[in-house]
């Protein structure tokens, strides 16, 4: 999918996620979905993408997957400048610290990602690129 086709589909999902407060575009591909607000690393605009989740206890955990592109979408780099995010379901919004995981807690946690969605596999089969996988852990 071309990124202007990415980018136009997000602003549509957020759109009616918002005028809905999540009754629609809380569900995609059998998940459920997200609303992750960053600042943009550059410019300190907020921005804000839908994005499929899991949960570990109170924490959020999402996927930088990107289609399986070469390069990292620009809300995983934004967070990585500023990991100070805020996270809005159907229950609500909260500040959340972003974290990503490595190691054996990647490791871990894959199986369970491409269990929710298979299509994360296809992703990262696409690229070179380790696909990032980010713990959001609530704040205050």
């Amino acid at each position: 999918m071309e990124d202007a086709t990415v980018r136009r589909l997000s602003r549509l999902h957020r759109l009616i996620f918002k005028a809905t407060r999540g009754a629609v575009g809380k569900r995609l591909v059998d998940n459920d979905m997200l609303l992750l607000s960053t600042r943009g690393r550059l410019t300190g605009a907020r921005h804000t993408v839908p994005l499929l989740y899991l949960r570990d206890g109170d924490d959020y955990v999402v996927i930088a997957s990107y289609g399986g592109r070469d390069f990292h979408p620009d809300w995983y780099l934004n967070l990585q400048s500023q990991p100070l995010v805020v996270v809005e379901t159907r229950a609500g919004r909260i500040d959340a610290m972003a974290r990503t995981m490595e190691g054996d807690e990647r490791e871990s946690w894959w199986d369970r990602v491409v269990d929710a969605y298979d299509g994360y596999a296809t992703y990262q089969s696409r690229t070179e690129r380790e696909i990032p996988i980010v713990a959001l852990e609530p704040v205050g």
